[in-house]
């Protein structure tokens, strides 16, 4: 699974003009899953999430993950991140998920962040999404699992 956090100082996402998720200070997660995960990198994607140190401490060091601050956390479902982009001028999803396989494990990752921080907001898969977001730094990390 690939997850690309962003820190931000609010993010929010909508579905045909109705705001279905969102979130002042956090972090804002596209996930995207790949044709050979299993449910061990749902799990082990959710616990980086959640103990990523992204925030910044009393001195100013990014030591604080999302368990130590209580921050937002909105997901959001992107299979664009699993494209091969390697050759051409065209993107290739042979190494994406399938929907189906692809929809059970986003929705496992929300589970699972809920379940380690407690609280989550997230889009809906498969679902035309507009993402608004002010990033905080920027800091962008790309995680796999």
């Amino acid at each position: 699974m690939i997850g690309l956090l962003q820190r931000v100082l609010e993010a929010d996402v909508s579905i045909a003009g109705e705001t279905v998720g969102r979130i002042e200070r956090g972090l804002l997660v596209f996930a995207a899953v790949h044709r050979d995960d299993t449910p061990r990198d749902t799990r082990r994607l959710a616990e980086r999430i959640a103990g990523y140190r992204v925030f910044a401490d009393d001195t100013g060091r990014m030591n604080l993950s999302l368990r130590d601050t209580g921050f937002g956390l909105l997901l959001v479902p992107q299979f664009t991140l699993a494209a091969d982009t390697r050759k051409g001028m065209r993107a290739s999803f042979t190494h994406g998920a399938p929907p189906d396989k692809a929809e059970e494990y986003f929705l496992q990752l929300v589970a699972e962040c809920r379940g380690l921080i407690g609280a989550a907001e997230c889009g809906r898969f498969g679902a035309d999404m507009q993402v608004s977001l002010t990033n905080d730094g920027p800091v962008t990390f790309w995680l796999e699992s």
